[in-house]
């Protein structure tokens, strides 16, 4: 079954290399950092906090990269997306490595050596990770490339689903005045657009498929994928070909399509994953605040649904929620899985809250700290 991570349990780490000293220059690899960690943070994607997004653009050094990737590694708890786009180089024992603002031909030590990434990966305490790899081998800058394996191959972790852009050429990596690179800005249609007569929900696979068929039907190199543990039903985000094109008006006691899918309670781990969901919940029926609160029957106010999906806090009551959910039309069955979510995670808050009691600030000092890493790395390399 397809599931959605929950973003307050999420991380994602957007490495870039556009600029090198030695080899061909990459312009669209900084439009393709700012367009994903904008996609994943909205509606169209995994709606992960800002905080929760750390990009990397231009890294000096190694240091620059996997200090973040380990501290996204720490946090993350459910899913760990972690985005490479620039060129992929295969040294001469063929092991991947990534290259970096100022790696030279001929001089593998330069570069980033994936081994250390798939390290990171493998003591992550994520129950799923995601790696998607938007490079070449970069042929010209080694003179040579490995025909045995593919570059999925080098880069498979166990516990992971891997997309690889199986770029051969410079040109089908990066086409010449385009805004993003190939694979990249296939994968941003995507999520922007859906994929007409697709599933519900975009998965892992069935990026996969799409971005296959879209690039081969461009003439681009096919991309590589590699599944470990049902890492392929990890989704993406919604389909937006599949929600409604706009909000419609039902009868209050009327049948939703059996198509749609709710989002799922028990994927929820954090506050932030439950108020995302909830308000996920409105878009999937297609019904605007006004027709939630009419079926309500005087229940909940139009103003009441805006400030329920926006909260940052739990209510401490479960009426108000309870009332949205069923006029949502939601089955009563999620409303008390719902429910149970909401007890939940009551639950522990309390029980953070008395641990905290005697460490004032502590959490609020780590959040910032993310905050900061990815303003501090973005900055870097200009």
């Amino acid at each position: 079954m397809s599931v959605l991570p929950d973003p307050g349990a999420s991380r994602a780490v957007l490495i870039g290399t556009g600029r090198y000293d030695h080899l061909e220059q990459l312009p669209a690899v900084s439009n393709n950092l700012t367009a994903l960690a904008g996609l994943l943070s909205g509606p169209l994607s995994l709606r992960l906090p800002a905080q929760n997004v750390t990009i990397v653009e231009n890294p000096p050094d190694a240091s620059t990269v996997m200090d973040p990737l380990r501290l996204a590694a720490t946090e993350a708890t459910d899913t760990l997306l972690v985005y490479y786009a620039g060129h992929g180089l295969i040294d001469p024992h063929d092991a991947l490595a990534l290259a970096m603002p100022h790696t030279q031909p001929g001089r593998i030590e330069t570069s980033l050596n994936y081994d250390w990434l798939r390290q990171i990966l493998l003591d992550s305490r994520a129950q799923r990770h995601v790696v998607l790899l938007d490079c070449c081998y970069s042929g010209l800058a080694l003179g040579r490339m490995s025909a045995s394996q593919g570059l999925a191959d080098h880069a498979a972790v166990e516990g992971t689903f891997l997309l690889a852009a199986s770029a051969e050429t410079r040109t089908a990596l990066a086409p010449v005045g385009d805004t993003h690179t190939a694979f990249t800005g296939a994968l941003l249609d995507m999520l922007r657009h859906g994929v007409p007569a697709g599933p519900p929900l975009l998965d892992l696979e069935t990026v996969y498929l799409y971005l296959r068929r879209t690039l081969q039907a461009r003439a681009h190199p096919v991309p590589q994928a590699r599944n470990r543990n049902s890492g392929a039903r990890v989704a993406l985000g919604r389909n937006q070909a599949g929600l409604p094109a706009a909000p419609v008006t039902v009868a209050a006691g009327s049948e939703h399509p059996d198509h749609r899918i709710w989002p799922d309670p028990a994927a929820i781990s954090t506050v932030v994953g439950f108020f995302t969901n909830l308000a996920a919940v409105r878009e999937v029926s297609g019904l605007t605040q006004q027709e939630v609160s009419r079926r309500s029957a005087g229940r909940i106010s139009t103003g009441t649904v805006s400030r329920l999906v926006n909260r940052h806090t739990l209510p401490a009551t479960w009426t108000t929620t309870a009332a949205y959910l069923s006029a949502c039309g939601v089955p009563d069955d999620q409303i008390q899985q719902w429910h149970g979510s909401w007890q939940e995670l009551r639950r522990n808050a309390s029980t953070t809250q008395e641990a905290r009691s005697g460490a004032p600030g502590g959490g609020r000092a780590e959040a910032g700290k993310a905050r900061r890493l990815s303003v501090l790395w973005r900055g870097r390399g200009h």
